[in-house]
């Protein structure tokens, strides 16, 4: 069953190379046009932009085991690099909507959990490998067989859930929502802003968020890029006239009314506007150093992490992304997901060759989603505007967290809508569909929600006494992820 239904009142395709372009890419087909494919580009871009400037943050800025560091702009560069020709490679290949770049959550793993116990060499070395035995996966079928396991209505969840992670990420990075100082001895572990809302990049991002609703609402086309263009112009002003600052000053005192993490300013000559990136990184991994380094169980516990991380992250995005997109089937499943997957497995495996960590498809294409976009012509946009992001990299950086995660916010909405699918007067159903829908934003990560989902519905059925009702490839999915969640013991018990 085709993924898009076919409509009989559909446009009929145009001639001629723009035809062959449209057939390939089955614009027409799917409902869509160019101009709906290049600004869904546009608007997947400025959402993810920031990964450009965060995964630096992280993978840059972490020791590994000698106190060695990648560097922040040398990163930035492989981020862009990377991202721009992995999403360029998923919209030929796929042709789906699905862009691609640097994973939040993975890097993490790999910078707090693998740098620390090895060279940075070694640690990209094992992303290589965890890309490896990914496509291993996908073209032994397994990978798709499990997707395919997985009941329609835990689909719905995990699309349900990477919304509200999406919004939940955007409120935070907006300082919209905020830590609490002293959340140790609190009754709250976050809170409104710094208890209240206040300074002017809270003011840029509730503006934002208005105006982009207010475009919705009125069905504007473009809604959401323009939303952006329109509050990173005024987050430019503002800076202009209130010299607000980041939130981190230079002297490393905190600015609680600062910009998040960019600052919007323009930049002051034409030698901040083109830079010559520096791509020394790429090629800079040692594909088995780490078994020498630390143990052959070791390696193997944390290729596993890596692997289920990675795993079910593409999986709930994929599902998440396409069913906003009504690109599924009716039993929940994405036609040709294959190739969806296999360029997602090349993407893990570039990005630990050019040490930008693991790169996997973004959630944040729902933004592109969300603005008509549905086939690959999209991340083919998104991608080269990563590339030119690697030339123009202040230019991306003007674009504040302020003025770009309204769109997460309003995604995040939409992909709420999905909830109605779920039948919750099954608990056999409803209780993993709420256990994956709230662990997501709770836990910050896509790939737990989905862990305690599939181990509350194999256990519900169990103890109904129906676990033949539960795929095989359910129970065995459950068990790995329960290994997963045990790793910090079976570590000590193995290191005992």
């Amino acid at each position: 069953m085709n993924a898009t239904p076919q409509s009989t009142s559909a446009p009929a395709a145009p001639a001629g190379l723009r035809g062959r372009i449209d057939a390939y890419f089955r614009v027409t087909a799917r409902g869509s046009n160019f101009a709906r494919e290049i600004r869904g580009g546009l608007v997947t871009f400025f959402a993810m932009a920031y990964i450009i400037v965060l995964n630096p943050l992280i993978i840059g800025t972490a020791p590994d085991a000698n106190g060695d560091e990648l560097g922040i702009a040398r990163v930035a560069a492989t981020t862009a690099l990377v991202g721009g020709v992995i999403s360029i490679l998923m919209g030929v290949v796929s042709r789906y909507p699905f862009a691609v770049a640097a994973g939040m959550g993975i890097n993490v793993i790999v910078a707090y959990t693998l740098a620390p116990e090895m060279t940075w060499a070694d640690a990209m070395g094992l992303v290589v490998l965890e890309g490896i035995v990914l496509m291993v996966l996908v073209l032994t079928g397994f990978r798709n067989a499990v997707f395919r396991a997985v009941p329609a209505g835990l689909k719905s969840a995990i699309a349900v859930g990477v919304g509200m992670f999406l919004a939940f990420v955007g409120f935070v990075n907006a300082g919209f929502i905020r830590r609490v100082p002293d959340a140790a001895g609190s009754t709250v572990p976050v809170q409104l802003g710094s208890g209240h809302l206040d300074g002017w990049p809270i003011l840029v991002f509730v503006l934002g968020l208005a105006l982009t609703i207010a475009l919705i609402v009125r069905k504007v086309k473009g809604a959401m890029l323009i939303g952006m263009v329109a509050a990173t112009a005024a987050a430019i002003a503002v800076e202009a006239f209130a010299k607000v600052g980041p939130s981190v000053g230079a002297d490393g005192e905190p600015n609680p009314t600062g910009w998040s993490l960019t600052v919007p300013t323009l930049p002051s000559s034409p030698g901040d506007v083109v830079a010559v990136p520096d791509f020394g990184l790429v090629g800079q991994f040692n594909l088995f150093g780490s078994f020498a380094n630390i143990g052959v169980i070791a390696v193997v516990l944390l290729i596993f992490t890596l692997l289920l991380a990675d795993f079910f992250d593409t999986m709930g995005t994929m599902v998440g992304v396409a069913e906003q997109g009504k690109m599924l089937d009716s039993d929940g499943n994405l036609d040709n997901s294959r190739e969806v997957l296999v360029v997602d497995a090349v993407g893990t495996m570039a990005g630990g060759a050019a040490s930008a960590s693991v790169n996997t498809v973004f959630a944040e294409s729902s933004a592109g989603v969300a603005e008509g976009a549905r086939t690959g012509i999209a991340p083919i946009v998104t991608g080269l505007l990563f590339l030119v992001a690697t030339l123009f990299a202040p230019l991306v950086e003007i674009v504040p967290f302020e003025a770009a995660t309204p769109v997460l916010i309003i995604v995040g909405f939409m992909m709420m809508t999905q909830v109605t699918k779920i039948d919750f007067s099954d608990l056999s159903l409803g209780v993993p569909a709420f256990i994956t829908i709230a662990t997501m934003p709770f836990t910050y990560s896509i790939a737990n929600g989905i862990g305690f989902g599939f181990i509350a519905y194999a256990l519900i059925k169990a103890v109904q006494g129906r676990p033949r009702e539960v795929h095989p490839l359910m129970w065995i999915v459950s068990a790995a992820f329960l290994v997963f969640f045990a790793l910090e013991p079976l570590k000590a018990l193995f290191a005992g």
